[in-house]
């Protein structure tokens, strides 16, 4: 099989990285992937020099990302600013970029993990040199030129919670290098060394049975505290109408239900409010309303107990009364009309909330993808708000969600993690994507994600990670179910990731270890 893939070393590179990406969601073929990382990691071993390692681990990464990452490219359809054409184009030229990291860890397995004077087929030093790589080039990936993980290959495992429930350990970075090691059993396997495959595939086939785990019970009371998940299915992005503002305030009051008689905590998207509520402002910025009106009309829809969370725009202003910056906020508002709370992005997304270089780009005629005359600016970082009657709620707005290790605030662990975003821009696949990646962090973590999103997919998601409720993509609705119990801290909520670290130094540990006594 590795000489079969040997004769056309690029090209098998590229196929395998294109099978692997198929593991991602929505498709979750696990096995395909795990099958496509086994095959790449005997064609890096097979390359005969540091060069062809480093050019097979880029085809294979450059192939995976930019399959995995095409959603992006409808976001191009929606901003005039932009030539439609560009967005296949500029995925694939994106993931030239990304494409470094693994990369990065083949020619680091080449060199470390395989064994130059011997020769021969790969080995446990190789794997496991392979794994620890795998881990520091995809946390490397998450935090430089401001970070985009997306997708860890650790998210292949979310059909397979048994695997998937590892996170709560080492953290997302850490299984994913696992995985990698995963994949090397069958590597061995194949050159008919069984002793690792003998121990890891077992392990691996009883994680994968379904029901294996038991069942996470949420203690339910009349008092019990709701979450209501309005998704009212409009399209924001498509250059709204005049009284777009408007028609999406009725459509989130409406999907918000009649008061019950336990408090409600009623989440809605990000940028849900298209009326600016904060009061204070100078009077020329209230055209579309008037922000007491508007809170009022919430808090009338609302019990005496209930909550909305709800996304939206916050100013703040110069001395001469121009604006000074906009930020992506949450808003937390009372059946008073009364704001509790403001969260405010920290994490923002270059090209999408900012443009990157803007005095040289902005010449060039090269705009950011959401429409705006104005670049959001940062908020200070992860934040827990305080909501009577539900505990303390931590914030994360769209792709803050993403970065394993980062989403809450370590002072104050929250009682839940409320995450709205707008995936309306993009095709199916980034919001099946996005919602996995939230499904992680709740069981990093151990705590329980709501997400609330325009056109789906809207989930109510317990601190193991199981969706509880949910709505669909592309559909209209709300859903409601009683708001899941946190866990005690995990031991990566405690640590993060210097669990990763550790867990990569241990494997390159070992692997080096391996290597010294086959010597």
């Amino acid at each position: 099989m590795i000489a079969i893939l040997d004769r056309r070393p690029a090209l098998a590179a590229l196929i395998l990285g294109a099978a692997a990406s198929t593991g991602f969601a929505p498709l979750l073929l696990w096995p395909v992937t795990l099958a496509s990382v086994a095959l790449w990691l005997a064609l890096v071993h097979a390359a005969p020099t540091a060069r062809a390692a480093l050019w097979r681990g880029w085809l294979f990464g450059w192939a995976q990302l930019t399959l995995a990452n095409m959603w992006i490219a409808q976001a191009f359809t929606y901003q005039d600013a932009m030539p439609h054409w560009l967005g296949v184009p500029a995925v694939a030229l994106l993931c030239l970029y990304l494409a470094i990291y693994p990369m990065m860890a083949a020619g680091l397995a080449w060199r470390w993990g395989k064994d130059h004077r011997a020769g021969g087929a790969p080995d446990l030093r190789f794997v496991l040199i392979a794994g620890a790589a795998w881990i520091v080039t995809e946390a490397l990936r998450g935090w430089a030129l401001t970070g985009y993980p997306w997708p860890p290959l650790a998210t292949i495992w979310l059909p397979v919670l048994g695997v998937a429930w590892s996170a709560a350990w080492v953290g997302t970075y850490a299984l994913s290098g696992l995985t990698v090691v995963m994949a090397g059993a069958l590597t061995l396997l194949l050159v008919r060394k069984w002793r690792m495959a003998t121990v890891t595939l077992p392990v691996l086939a009883l994680l994968a049975l379904p029901g294996y785990f038991p069942p996470f019970l949420n203690f339910i009371s009349d008092d019990t505290p709701v979450v209501r998940v309005v998704q009212p299915n409009l399209d924001q992005e498509q250059r709204p109408r005049d009284d777009y503002a408007e028609a999406n305030l009725q459509a989130l009051l409406a999907g918000s239900g009649a008061p019950g008689p336990a408090p409600r905590l009623i989440m809605w998207p990000e940028g849900a409010l298209r009326y600016l509520i904060e009061d204070g402002y100078p009077s020329r910025y209230y055209w579309r309303g008037d922000p007491r009106a508007i809170r009022q009309r919430i808090a009338a829809a609302i019990g005496p107990r209930d909550i909305v969370l709800t996304g939206g725009n916050a100013l703040t202003f110069r001395p001469d009364g121009e604006i000074a910056a906009v930020t992506n906020s949450i808003f937390a508002i009372d059946a008073r009309g009364m704001i509790l709370g403001r969260y405010d992005k920290a994490h923002l997304v270059p090209w999408g909330e900012y443009l990157p270089w803007r005095p040289l780009l902005s010449r060039i005629g090269i705009s950011r993808l959401v429409p705006g005359e104005f670049d959001f600016a940062p908020g200070p970082g992860p934040q827990s708000l305080p909501l009577p009657g539900f505990g303390t709620a931590g914030m994360l707005v769209c792709y803050e969600v993403i970065f394993s290790g980062q989403v809450v605030d370590p002072r104050h662990r929250p009682r839940f993690l409320f995450n709205p975003s707008n995936d309306s821009w993009y095709a199916k696949f980034g919001p099946e994507q996005h919602l996995a990646q939230a499904r992680l962090r709740a069981i990093e973590e151990g705590l329980p994600i709501v997400r609330a999103t325009p056109t789906g997919i809207s989930a109510i998601v317990d601190a193991y990670g199981r969706i509880r409720a949910s709505i669909a993509w592309g559909k209209t609705g709300a859903t409601e179910y009683p708001l899941p119990l946190a866990r005690a801290p995990t031991l990566f909520a405690r640590l993060g990731n210097w669990l990763a670290l550790a867990v990569a130094v241990l494997l390159a540990a070992l692997g080096v270890a391996i290597g010294r006594r086959a010597r």
